[in-house]
């Protein structure tokens, strides 16, 4: 079953229907305790309570419904409340149609809810999977209701069905009775057929947001008596991943754990999370390159019964609102996120650089599955954190590219031979991109700012020299030797020069350029020389394309050529001749490296002169 409801005014309905008191009942979770009633309890899902009563309001009301949405969020429960909408009814007759407002318990209503109703029909699938489960329904849907105004079908987890099963229902569900309506409610809505989805009004119930589910958590909490601190409401919220379900089962567990106050520490203790004042600590330790001090506080919280996979887990987590930080600052402001996260991450954030964020990020993703899938988890989780905290202040390949440039040497670049630093670093120092350690030895020089090898290389290795670009013609030529004609025939034809130097190329693109043209230029280029390239489309009209430079080129040589005496004479005697093309009598020089200074005259269609 699904909850994704507010309280309402009372658990259940019990003040209207003469209920014995709550003391004298049987204890109930609150999941169920706390199931909302009508469209007014549910939380989190306003798209579909808003389609839902305008479609109600306007009499467009569908034969079949389908809700998905991972477990937890109110499926069932949004099923239930359309069946119950559907049958509204009063003892005094004055509601004669179905209506999204029941301000209080109709004819029908108890019974819905409760799933004892002879007209609304509840399926699980999972457990009715069979083609004669549906030839039942099949048959039954054709009888008119015995005492509501509409028979309901609800079926769970419908993607369960076999494919004979949903055959079976094809016909029924396309043009079932005027009294029939059905409502399916799946978690896998890629497993059910189309054929079954297109006879549907497709609903996707979201998550409920963090700071939602704390309100939620908090009302319930008030109505139930229990005191709670706000901290503890959003571990509770943050570990339900947007299911109300799971964050009332965790509520109950809770108050159990605590028997009186519902303190942070304590459930944290009792899901198994590392404090998270802790984890920034060792996040704090990482991002300054301390392996001693994360050392220490990693196996501190592993004494103290942290899972070794939780705690970088939870590390990854904090790295993840960091990066979001930075990207949205007002992120910081969610409440679901302690005080001291709020105001540790916006520190963070202002201080260690995206690329970081990143590096940190993946190595923690490929670390936390090293660990899961290691015999001693806490020695592999150490590992992890050892490679984070050993690269904590290298500089990325770009940044180390643009320390060669601006400094000539590769003696600028950290080396991989060097200790990570001390506890006493600054952690403002070493989360800036561009701090980097005195080196250990001085290395070769790269040529044009190649891109250095991040490990030692053998004594007897020298980095080869990169390839410079110097003209955008030098660029089509490359492209002519490496063969790549495609590439070749895009640059003369589709790329309008706007400025060029070596490593970044600006253009504008000719309509019918291909849509990859930027990507794969960036990626052959690097290939070709060695060394990253920046390519960027400009809004600037540019140049005319080579092959209209080349056009207009030709078209100036062949009235240069009929201008001349001889031509001219030659024409006259051939009534009907023309010029169709010019070419240099001399033979062409030899091929040019490409590192040679082409002249203007040289390659101006890329057709090695064949035009000239």
């Amino acid at each position: 079953m699904t909850d994704a409801g507010a309280p309402s005014s009372r658990p259940d309905g019990a003040s209207q229907t003469g209920a014995p008191p709550e003391a004298s009942k049987p204890y109930r979770v609150l999941a169920r305790k706390y199931r909302p009633s009508s469209f007014e309890d549910l939380i989190g899902q306003d798209a579909v309570v808003r389609t839902v009563s305008n479609a109600f309001e306007t009499g467009r009301i569908p034969q079949a419904w389908i809700l998905t949405g991972v477990r937890g969020v109110g499926k069932t429960t949004t099923a239930r409340i359309l069946a119950r909408a559907l049958n509204y009814e009063l003892p005094d007759g004055s509601v004669t149609g179905p209506t999204i407002h029941m301000p209080k318990l109709g004819v029908h209503c108890q019974a819905i809810m409760e799933s004892r109703h002879i007209d609304v029909l509840e399926m699980d699938a999972a457990s009715h999977t069979g083609v004669d489960d549906v030839r039942q329904i099949n048959d039954s849907v054709r009888y008119a209701p015995t005492s509501a105004r509409y028979k309901v079908y609800i079926i769970d987890e419908v993607h369960m069905l076999s494919t004979a099963a949903f055959n079976a229902f094809l016909k029924t569900l396309e043009e079932p009775p005027e009294h029939a309506k059905f409502v399916f409610a799946t978690t896998e809505i890629r497993k059910v057929p189309v054929t079954v989805l297109s006879r549907c009004q497709r609903f996707d119930l979201r998550r409920v947001e963090a700071d939602v589910l704390m309100r939620h958590l908090s009302n319930i909490a008030a109505k139930e008596n229990v005191e709670i601190e706000p901290e503890a409401l959003g571990i509770i919220a943050r570990a339900a991943e947007g299911s109300v379900r799971d964050s009332l089962s965790l509520l109950d567990q809770a108050i159990a754990h605590a028997a009186g106050t519902v303190r942070a520490d304590e459930v944290r203790q009792m899901l198994g999370l590392a404090d998270r004042t802790r984890v920034i600590e060792l996040f704090d330790a990482l991002v300054r390159g301390d392996i001693a001090a994360a050392f220490k506080e990693f196996r501190d919280q592993y004494d103290t019964g942290a899972d070794p996979i939780v705690v970088l887990s939870d590390l990854a987590e904090f790295v993840n609102f960091v990066t979001r930080v930075k990207i949205v600052p007002a992120t910081a402001g969610n409440v679901a996120f302690g005080e001291t996260e709020r105001l540790r991450a916006r520190d963070f954030a202002s201080k260690i650089s995206m690329r970081v964020l990143s590096r940190m990020w993946q190595m923690l993703l490929k670390g936390i599955t090293e660990a899961q899938g290691a015999t001693r988890p806490a020695a592999a989780a150490e590992m992890v954190l050892v490679r984070i905290a050993y690269v904590a202040d290298l500089p990325t390949p770009d940044e180390a590219i643009r320390m060669l440039e601006q400094g000539g040497g590769a003696s600028q670049v950290t080396s991989t031979s060097a200790a990570p630093r001390s506890a006493a670093a600054s952690p403002v120092a070493s989360a800036a991109p561009a701090a980097v350690r005195a080196p250990t030895s001085p290395g070769p020089r790269f040529e044009g700012g190649a891109r250095p090898q991040m490990t030692a290389p053998a004594p007897d290795t020298q980095a080869a020299p990169a390839l410079r670009i110097t003209s955008f013609r030098q660029l089509v030529a490359l492209a002519g030797e490496k063969r790549d004609l495609l590439t070749k025939g895009a640059l003369e034809g589709d790329v309008r020069l706007v400025r060029f130097e070596d490593g970044r190329l600006e253009i504008a693109l000719e309509p019918n350029a291909p849509k990859t043209l930027i990507t794969d230029l960036g990626r052959k280029l690097e290939q070709w020389t060695g060394r990253r390239w920046t390519v960027v489309v400009s809004n600037d009209a540019g140049e005319p394309t080579l092959r209209s430079q080349n056009q207009v080129a030709r078209q100036e040589r062949e009235r240069t050529a009929e201008a001349d005496p001889r031509v001219r004479e030659v024409l006259s005697r051939f009534p009907g001749a023309k010029v169709i093309e010019v070419r240099r009598i001399a033979p062409e020089p030899p091929e040019s490296t490409i590192n040679a200074e082409y002249g203007s005259e040289d390659l101006a269609d890329g057709s090695d002169g064949d035009d000239l």
